[in-house]
């Protein structure tokens, strides 16, 4: 929020993500005490997704409990705070009266205000819409985000979210108004196609082809009541990107893509890390590897000043050491049994799951995803958590 409005200080030195902004801490205080409030008043069903949802407890409980042994364990916890906010706000959606519509909305109200928000400031606000890299002096494009790979991120959650219900409607004639809904996904989605080849987001890119491909191929009739044939297919189509990025990055996609064989200097960064790892076991705390000595160090050796791995399973490792990424990696078999049953139950929400789950597993390869209030990290939430069935009352 505050580097949106402008008013965020400039991050000169690694010390200054000590003390963070006022003003985001004051807004994310404020929803963080809405949604509490909300899912206290939902009571009995916020009870049952808690019930059903352990895997996900387990692991911010995992989180909460890293922060005894961070170097700054106060900035840890306001940290934790923060993405413990991404977990009530996905249960503020899934436990409305009807999910489906809930998640519906959710995205098309939001995909309708940023995608198209973002063309209009990018050709219009050019002051607003575009920028400078501060270390290359490269002109990027960002739209109502404050990079070009959060402009990519915009257009692939809620890109993928428009391409769900244009194919949707395709396949139903029951909407009174299926012509109008048509154009106006069709629409977002070919914005979406227009931002990302502005913004030049290559991993953003891939990984809406990814998802796009699982809900277009999932989209065949009988195709979701067919585990194996899911099974195969998204192993698939992950093994082929994986062995594209980092088997063969010489030959193919890589290069495809428009970056070096390197990952544009990933591979180098994850050998530093690898070195610096002080406990193996359980990491330096949540959130806290990058901070005091060791930011200093890697801002002095990399003109880019990085501030994540560039990797979400590294990241995790860092942090939260092996146990974290044991815990991270429970929840993705965990989680892709549940897509699996939703998209065996319900076809239609499943579909949208199944891509968000592999969009993510994929994303959080070449960018820290699984982490902060990152969309990528929330759409992944609302994929893997369990919907339990609403009960006779409710239906009634």
């Amino acid at each position: 929020m505050s580097q949106w409005f402008g008013v965020a200080p400039v991050m000169q030195s690694p010390d200054q993500y000590l003390e963070g902004s006022p003003l985001d801490r004051l807004v994310s205080a404020t929803l963080l005490a809405a949604g509490l409030t909300v899912l206290l008043a939902r009571g009995g069903r916020t009870r049952t997704f808690l019930q059903m949802n352990g895997p996900l407890l387990a692991f911010f409980s995992y989180c909460v409990l890293s922060i005894l042994w961070s170097d700054y364990p106060f900035v840890a916890f306001k940290r934790w705070t923060k993405a413990l906010g991404n977990l009530i706000m996905v249960l503020l959606v899934l436990t409305d009266r009807d999910p489906p519509a809930a998640v519906k909305c959710f995205l098309a109200r939001t995909g309708f205000l940023l995608i198209p928000f973002s063309i209009l400031l990018i050709k219009y606000y050019p002051e607003v819409g575009r920028g400078y890299s501060p270390w290359t002096w490269t002109p990027y494009y960002g739209g109502v985000s404050i990079g070009k790979n959060g402009l990519g991120i915009v257009c692939l959650v809620f890109g993928l979210g428009s391409l769900w219900r244009l194919l949707e409607s395709l396949h139903s004639r029951e909407h009174p108004h299926v012509g109008r809904l048509r154009i106006a996904h069709a629409a977002i989605v070919a914005m979406a196609l227009w931002l990302f080849w502005k913004a030049d987001s290559a991993t953003s890119l891939a990984c809406f082809l990814v998802g796009g491909g699982l809900i277009t191929l999932t989209s065949r009739r009988g195709f979701a009541l067919r585990p194996a044939l899911v099974h195969t297919l998204t192993a698939g189509i992950v093994s082929l990107c994986l062995f594209g990025l980092f088997l063969n990055s010489d030959a193919g996609l890589v290069q495809a893509m428009g970056r070096n064989s390197t990952l544009t200097g990933r591979t180098q960064l994850w050998e530093e890390l690898l070195r610096m790892t002080a406990d193996p076991w359980f990491g330096t705390g949540f959130e806290s590897f990058w901070l005091g000595e060791r930011a200093k160090w890697m801002w002095e050796n990399h003109w880019w000043h990085p501030n994540q791995a560039h990797n979400g399973y590294l990241e995790i490792f860092l942090n939260l050491g092996w146990l974290g990424v044991a815990l991270l990696s429970f929840i993705i078999v965990w989680g892709y049994r549940n897509v699996v049953d939703a998209l065996r139950r319900d076809p239609e929400t499943g579909r949208l799951k199944l891509a968000y789950f592999g969009a993510a597993v994929l994303y959080n390869m070449t960018e820290a995803a699984f982490k902060g209030t990152h969309p990528v990290w929330i759409a992944f939430l609302l994929a893997v958590t369990i919907v339990p069935k609403p009960s006779h009352r409710e239906k009634g």
